[in-house]
């Protein structure tokens, strides 16, 4: 086993595969339980200040990002290939989630505030009985590969977290230890000029320091992004504490997407144009990829399967995140024929583009793995039923994608129907690629999705995992919050009976 102390963090450039910079070194097990017992000592002092305080550090957060972008996006995109345009753009997203948590708790709604006062029931006599969420204590997360600034240091884990009131220790992720460091920086800079506890975010380093983070006593919650077999190693870890806390866990996804009969007949050339768009941006590496294409057999099926394979045998190859991501894409053992494939390019880790093909009948749907990078897989049917049964048998995803035509209303609510049984997202005529900033957005679904498909870990609802509902019974107004008392300083929307 290496030795933490010694251990360095490299900073890589994926177009070349080679080191640029030691960034630090890996936490050690003791930096780990400093970075938490931080943490906890903040939550009481975070909990004083209140929420409309909170508003103003996650606008501040945002205002200090934004401020540092130019150096965020250049070393971002030396860690990852994803080039300044996607990275600006993943970056104004960032700060916009900051700015919508602040909207948010200062608005209050998502308190869920009800004050029940006394009186005579049907059951009896009912106390004075007031009830809201409250913080669940300080968080662990854990960034991503695929998004540096989204779902990593700074992302809508923690911004969440801390619009909840919850302080937050991220792992940083080894794809992009230098913008991790930066990101980190222009936070911790942005919570100690309005004044935030020390120990409100806290940073580590190292795969040991996730397991050491996930066990610590302190952590009361963990939010994840990453592979399937990763989540859930740490799920266990989670359920197997003393006290078992709850894992938010973004694992794997397929993302179907399903194409009808009447659909490729009447828009084949739009929806391939579309669909290769969708399975190579960003090299593949979107957790909405769609992975899994469900074409007819017929000839319309065959003509857009042949516009996908002329457009992958023309695209330039594309530079993965990390060195595993390429191995695992290279290596991978996935069913059907492949039909088409790009320019190679042995620089970095690039891959050439892939289309796979096969009959929906020699598939096991559960047999179906998540793989990232820009390939898809196209399984063509011979009729609806064989369709029907094959999508009751899929493994959850995230999202699902139907393409439909109106006169095909039958077929299209009996997919839609079975469709919506196995995605947190239903798509209709569209691509899954890109989750909008929302309060209507669900981003998340039954397992191997997420660990758990009640939450999603993007819009307004997201704050809702790290929060838990506490009553009031006949206390005394100086001991209730300010947003439960007959007359409160910020009111909030509540339902009173």
């Amino acid at each position: 086993m290496t030795n933490p102390e010694t251990t360095p963090v490299t900073s890589i450039d994926p177009r070349t595969g080679k080191d640029v910079e030691t960034v630090t070194r890996e936490s050690t097990t003791e930096e780990v339980r400093q970075a938490c017992r931080a943490a906890a000592d903040a939550a009481p002092a975070l909990a004083r200040l209140g929420r409309l305080w909170r508003a103003d550090l996650l606008q501040a957060c945002a205002d200090a990002l934004e401020k540092d972008r130019e150096e965020l996006v250049r070393l971002a995109d030396r860690e990852t290939a994803l080039g300044p345009q996607r990275l600006n753009g993943e970056l104004t997203r960032t700060t916009y989630q900051f700015q919508t948590f602040a909207e948010e708790i200062r608005e209050g709604a998502y308190l869920e505030a009800v004050v029940d006062r006394p009186g005579q029931t049907p059951a009896g006599p009912r106390p004075d009985l007031r009830r809201m969420l409250v913080p669940l204590g300080p968080v662990a997360v854990f960034g991503a590969s695929n998004f540096p600034f989204a779902f990593s240091v700074p992302g809508g884990d923690t911004a969440s977290a801390l619009a909840a009131g919850c302080p937050v220790v991220v792992k940083a992720h080894p794809a992009h230890p230098a913008t991790s460091q930066r990101t980190f920086e222009a936070l911790t800079g942005a919570a100690r000029a309005v004044g935030a506890p020390e120990g409100l975010l806290g940073l580590v380093h190292g795969l040991e320091s996730g397991r050491a983070l996930v066990l610590a006593p302190e952590i009361r919650a963990a939010a994840f992004t990453g592979s399937t077999r990763a989540g859930r190693a740490l799920w266990d870890l989670a359920c197997s504490r003393p006290d078992p806390i709850p894992f938010y866990g973004e694992l794997g996804s397929l993302d179907p997407l399903v194409v009808t009969p009447a659909a490729a007949a009447a828009r084949g050339e739009q929806i391939a144009e579309g669909l290769f768009g969708s399975f190579t941006l960003g090299a593949g590496q979107f957790c909405t990829k769609p992975g899994l294409v469900l074409l007819p057999g017929d000839q319309a099926g065959s003509a857009l399967v042949d516009r996908l394979a002329q457009a992958v045998r023309t695209h330039p190859a594309q530079t993965l995140l990390t060195e595993g991501i390429k191995a695992a894409y290279t290596s991978a053992e996935l069913p059907g024929r492949l039909v088409a494939e790009g320019p190679a390019d042995e620089e970095g880790w690039s891959v050439p583009a892939r289309l796979l093909q096969a009959r929906l009948a020699e598939l096991t749907p559960d047999g179906l793995d998540e793989c990232f990078g820009p390939l898809t897989l196209v399984a063509t049917y011979d009729d609806e039923e064989e369709l029907l049964r094959f999508i009751e048998e899929l493994p959850a995803s995230l999202t699902a994608s139907l393409f439909s035509e109106s006169d095909e209303s039958g077929l299209r609510g009996r997919l839609a129907e079975r469709l919506l049984a196995r995605t947190g997202r239903l798509v209709h005529d569209g691509f899954p690629t890109g989750v909008a900033v929302s309060a209507a957005m669900q981003h998340g679904g039954p397992w191997p999705a997420t660990t758990n498909a009640l939450h999603t870990s993007v819009g307004a609802t997201s704050l809702r995992r790290f929060l838990r509902p506490v009553s009031w019974q006949n206390a005394p107004a100086d001991l209730l919050p300010d947003e439960l008392r007959d007359e409160p300083e910020h009111p909030v929307a509540r339902r009173e009976s």
